[in-house]
């Protein structure tokens, strides 16, 4: 097999689909890859497939049949298809897609703007924000969260309209922890300015180790948020049944570090302790891929989007074991199980995935 790249891929959408397109996503055993070796066609396997090679195998053949005109054929098509309506997905450096905007003197760029240093101590926090804002599409970032004693700070990663009282977000919060306990995210949907919807999930490693990818997915089918490749939240689309759902507003992307002991460990029962500080986290491998806003006004609802087709729709077989697993084993808490909140279970909680 050519070798492969772990940055942007060439998958195959579905076993059914029979076709490919750019995807940067690790392709499992339940989807198909493309393998360049077979000339760029799809077969079932576990190997993840590169772009590029498959762009050098394209290339040699163009070069055998039309010669260096096709190679400029093939090269103007190329950058016109990367041009095009969407941000497709390649990790990218922090200064192409981001800026700061809050507190630039605690917000180091480390490895030529690979990775971003925030920095949480007595005098502020910080964070950084996306320049442009998406509608629907698929964003994600490495994290490696604060090790040791983080009890009080929360890390953050989320989509947000930043439209007041209307807003629609999407938020991955990371909350401290004390030495030894396990690292907590919570999740929370803002939808038409109405949120309060936060579910709990004690990760399973230990995030302060080592980075790991944290994903939104959101198209007009739901929202899935992903650990890895494990889903561990889902929000189904059914505006037909009166339940709010994100579609009419853009959002940009934010990432902060800010000192919440109020509430953010045990309820506010555990207090930040300065003397651990200053506290660190990092990010790396931002990853885009949707419809930049302002553009393209037929990019949102283009529904041959790859984050819109048969395999995005929702959770394959794969995924539903995982979710099920998190479910079953990591979350510890729900909104939609909290009676003494809602005694009348939210309608979007019996929607299922």
């Amino acid at each position: 097999m050519t070798t492969v790249s772990n940055d942007t891929r060439l998958c195959c959408k579905v076993a059914s689909d029979n076709d490919c397109e750019m995807v940067a996503m690790v392709c499992n055993d339940a989807r198909l890859c493309c393998s360049v070796a077979n000339g760029g066609g799809c077969k079932t396997t576990t190997m993840v497939c590169s772009s590029s090679a498959l762009f050098l195998n394209i290339s040699t053949a163009m070069i055998n049949t039309f010669g260096n005109f096709g190679v400029y054929i093939l090269l103007l098509s190329w950058f016109l298809m990367s041009a095009a309506l969407c941000v497709w997905g390649r990790p990218a450096p922090f200064v192409q897609d981001f800026q700061i905007t809050w507190s630039e003197s605690h917000i180091k760029q480390i490895d030529q703007a690979r990775v971003i240093q925030l920095i949480l101590d007595k005098n502020s926090g910080c964070g950084f924000a996306s320049k442009s804002r998406y509608m629907f599409g698929r964003v994600s970032m490495k994290i490696k969260l604060i090790p040791g004693d983080s009890a009080g700070t929360v890390t953050a990663f989320y989509m947000n309209s930043d439209t007041d009282t209307v807003r629609d977000e999407l938020d991955f919060e990371f909350l401290g922890n004390r030495s030894g306990q396990p690292y907590t995210v919570q999740t929370n949907i803002y939808a038409h300015g109405k949120g309060d919807r936060e579910q709990r999930v004690n990760l399973w490693f230990d995030p302060s180790a080592d980075f790991h990818t944290y994903t939104i997915m959101w198209n007009h089918h739901h929202i899935a948020f992903y650990v890895d490749e494990y889903p561990i939240r889902v929000y189904k689309n059914n505006e037909g049944k009166g339940i709010p759902y994100p579609r009419m507003q853009a959002m940009g992307v934010y990432s902060t570090l800010w000192e919440a002991d109020n509430w953010a460990t045990r309820g506010g029962l555990e207090k930040i302790d300065w003397s651990k500080g200053p506290f660190y986290a990092y990010y790396k491998d931002f990853d885009i891929e949707g419809c930049p806003v302002p553009g393209p006004a037929s990019c949102a609802s283009n529904q041959s989007n790859w984050w819109e087709g048969s395999a995005y729709q929702a959770l394959n077989a794969i995924e539903a074991r995982r979710y099920r697993w998190v479910r079953l084993n990591h979350i510890i808490y729900d909104y939609c199980q909290d009676k003494s909140r809602y005694p009348l279970t939210p309608p979007e909680c019996l929607a299922g995935i």
